[in-house]
């Protein structure tokens, strides 16, 4: 299952109706391999706009959490509108696990959240805006992105690591192909039959599911889902399929990667009074062509 997962994940597969096209190639960027902590892992890419107008408005990408990756989308539709991408690449749940540490998941949301306050901090340095971060990712880089932002903040105005005082709040929230819970039974009733998320919690699919009410308190302190609150910024789900898994699709793929899973999320994000949008196949966002026009309108909406 995980071999098959990590193939189909780290290549963002952008729908024929996005608002530009993936292109051959990406922006050699502004910054490289900037570290924002002490493991070697702890990576971040900027690209910044060429004419910026004023300070840029700014997304940050998530990569893998089985793997190291730093990956970002098309930074075009993010140029023409002056805002600027940061991809970002963590510690993985592999590291976590021979370091130790539990549950392996934290190594991944404590990351991304040194990230998130990373980039204020040096936002003076690099031209952007403090004010106007989002945060996204595709297929398991969605999952930080989620937790970052609806965790609460994580600001501690009096820690001794200066990084450590700034706010780890966004405007938005982008989940392209989402998984966006760890918990294995709210997994499968949302998605039947689905195996999904099991190493964050440092064991195999099958005991999670057995020992959930054991895990619950873990699961409760990391899943997104568990985090949604009435102050959680705007989200936007987006998937290529429908409600139907397409016949040159594997039922393993499709299962990781369904429309389900973000119609889940949606009803508990109403519930807490959180806007959530939700697009797939045959089912487009009425204020949002898709992800892209998404963030590039919270990111440069006047008031933000």
């Amino acid at each position: 299952m995980a071999a098959a997962f990590l193939c189909s994940v780290f290549l963002i597969q952008i729908p024929k109706d996005s608002l530009q096209a993936a292109p051959p190639g990406k922006p050699l960027p502004s910054h490289a391999d900037v570290s924002y902590g002490p493991s070697p892992l702890q990576l971040l890419d900027v690209y910044l706009p060429r004419e910026p107008r004023g300070t840029c408005p700014v997304l940050i990408w998530f990569g893998g959490i089985w793997k190291p990756a730093k990956n970002v989308p098309d930074c075009t539709p993010f140029f023409k509108a002056g805002c600027a991408v940061i991809g970002v690449q963590t510690r993985t749940m592999g590291e976590a696990t021979q370091d130790g540490v539990f549950p392996p998941i934290s190594y991944v949301m404590d990351d991304a959240c040194r990230a998130v306050q990373f980039v204020r901090s040096k936002a003076a340095a690099w031209g952007l805006d403090p004010e106007r971060i989002a945060v996204g990712g595709g297929s398991q880089g969605s999952l930080p992105a989620l937790y970052v932002g609806c965790s609460a903040d994580r600001a501690k105005p009096d820690a001794t690591d200066p990084v450590e005082k700034h706010s780890t709040r966004v405007v938005a929230i982008a989940a392209f192909r989402s998984q966006p819970s760890i918990d294995p039974k709210r997994m499968q009733e949302w998605v039947a039959g689905v195996q999904w998320g099991a190493p964050a919690l440092g064991c195999k699919f099958e005991e999670s599911l057995v020992r959930r009410d054991e895990l619950l308190p873990v699961i409760k302190e990391w899943s997104p889902d568990y985090l949604l609150h009435p102050g959680v910024a705007p989200i936007y789900f987006e998937n290529e399929w429908g409600l139907t898994q397409p016949k040159d699709v594997t039922e393993s793929n499709y299962k990781v990667h369904a429309p389900m899973w973000g119609l889940g999320f949606q009803k508990l994000a109403q519930e807490k009074g959180v806007k959530c949008y939700v697009k797939y196949l045959d089912h487009p966002t009425e204020e949002y062509a898709n992800t892209w026009d998404f963030l590039v309108k919270q990111l440069t909406a006047k008031g933000t």
